[in-house]
């Protein structure tokens, strides 16, 4: 019998490269590889990369000359650059990095194996096209080995927003759909393999719109063909653009049992001068109307948003602006960060402002950020949630699962399972999780 190949992926950036990665593993499983998670046993190491930040490329550049040395201590070692820096720099990563053995962008990554062929003969494989098959459909097959009680889906890819600051259209693509029956039995796949929760993943989420059986089925819908999918406990979905909060999205937040009370929906900034450089194509009243509509389905939902600070031309009055939407909606938890330039992004040609003001800007948000989370966690105390556990804890006996608030909820029950749903009622408040006693 041969022995297994080893394979060590590193995931860099946003949920859908973590469900990329996992697709990678399953397509080179078929030529025998197994993960490990140590790069020092593998046979081949892939970055599975993200270009949202600023000098990501410089920093893959960096990451891959760590692995020089080991890379000549072994010399069938094969190296690999996957993912959205793979798109955008193509041939000069291995122009730059000739240790480098394959380039794949993430459009290309069902083509792996043939790949991987290539490489063990010698020769280097470069992959960045926009391939017309489907990724997905060429992977269907997945392995039914059991997985934890959560995953990610990927149903949409690609944005045809062209925020000013964003390099998504450019790596990613357009916007493309899957078909609601692969989304489907992909879910029930992995539902036989033991998940109990669901979270739906897109560039641009709520623009789903993928071919149903008469026609195109809106993400609405697909939420509610999910819900009849026996076993299914739990349903999510991210991330959402505000001009895509249609009426039946927010209705069956209200209506769909399965569907979670948490919703992540960037706004990025709150004066509406900034909105419009970044082609934001809302408004800070559009956003909050839709904020209000969503709250009158599902008045307990937690929200969740993303705040660039520092965007070229931003004022002191433009800032606070964003602090006065921030006030004003209160957000469960918020990703914020200093504006960055991102290589062929308009906004990367603008002028940057003072980048000590950013940081400084940055930090009065982000406190701001932080004292609406701990008060919304303070609250939660006395509350009876759901939680599904996924992992243990740290202490003997303790249990860690997630509430249908998205908050990490500790337990204290040697019984719990992994993949169990407990009724807890919440006793305590951390600074970023949650404490509770199971009451059924």
């Amino acid at each position: 019998m041969t022995a297994s190949k080893k394979l060590f992926i590193k995931t860099y950036g946003c949920q859908m490269n973590v469900y990329d990665s996992e697709r990678m593993a399953e397509a080179l499983g078929g030529q025998g590889y197994v993960e490990t998670n140590s790069a020092d046993d593998a046979d081949m190491i892939l970055l599975n990369t993200c270009h949202i930040r600023e000098k990501a490329a410089e920093k893959i550049y960096s990451e891959l000359g760590r692995f020089k040395g080991l890379k000549a201590a072994k010399q069938d070692l094969k190296i690999g650059v996957a993912g959205c820096v793979a798109q955008a720099e193509g041939a000069e990563i291995i122009r730059r990095q000739p240790m480098v053995d394959l380039v794949v962008g993430p459009q290309s990554y069902h083509r792996l194996p043939e790949m991987e062929a290539k490489i063990r003969t010698g020769e280097k494989a470069l992959d960045t096209d926009f391939p017309e098959e489907d990724k997905f459909e060429k992977l269907k097959n997945r392995p039914k080995t059991a997985r934890g009680p959560t995953a990610f889906l990927t149903v949409q890819e690609g944005c045809d927003k062209f925020c000013a600051f964003c390099v998504v259209p450019y790596t990613r693509g357009v916007e493309v759909s899957r078909p609601v029956d692969r989304v489907l039995a992909e879910a029930q796949n992995l539902v036989e393999r033991g998940v109990r929760e669901i979270t739906l993943l897109g560039q641009n989420v709520n623009a789903y719109h993928g071919a149903g059986p008469d026609s195109d089925w809106t993400l609405a819908q697909l939420i509610w063909g999910l819900e009849k999918v026996d076993g299914l406990e739990r349903i999510r979905f991210t991330t959402s653009h505000p001009n895509d909060m249609s009426d039946d999205l927010i209705a069956a937040h209200g209506d769909c049992a399965k569907l979670m009370p948490y919703l992540h929906l960037p706004v990025q900034s709150g004066s509406d001068k900034i909105l419009k450089r970044m082609n934001r194509s809302h408004t800070a009243e559009s956003y909050l109307k839709v904020i209000e509509r969503i709250r009158a389905a599902r008045p307990d939902i937690l929200l969740s948003g993303d705040f660039i600070v520092g965007f070229p031309e931003e004022t002191e009055e433009d800032f606070q602006a964003t602090l006065d939407l921030i006030e004003e909606v209160r957000y469960g938890t918020a990703y914020s960060f200093k504006y960055s330039t991102r290589p062929g992004t308009p906004a990367a040609e603008r002028a940057q402002i003072d980048p000590d003001v950013a940081s400084e800007r940055l930090q009065r948000l982000q406190a701001l950020l932080t004292q609406q989370q701990h008060q919304i966690q303070d609250e939660m105390i006395g509350r009876d949630v759901s939680v599904l556990i996924e992992r243990t804890g740290r202490l003997p006996g303790q249990m860690v699962g997630k509430s249908e608030y998205l908050h990490s909820v500790h337990i204290q029950d040697a019984e719990a399972q992994i993949g169990d749903i407990k009724q807890v009622r919440i006793i305590s408040s951390s600074t970023n999780s949650l404490a509770g006693q199971i009451i059924s």
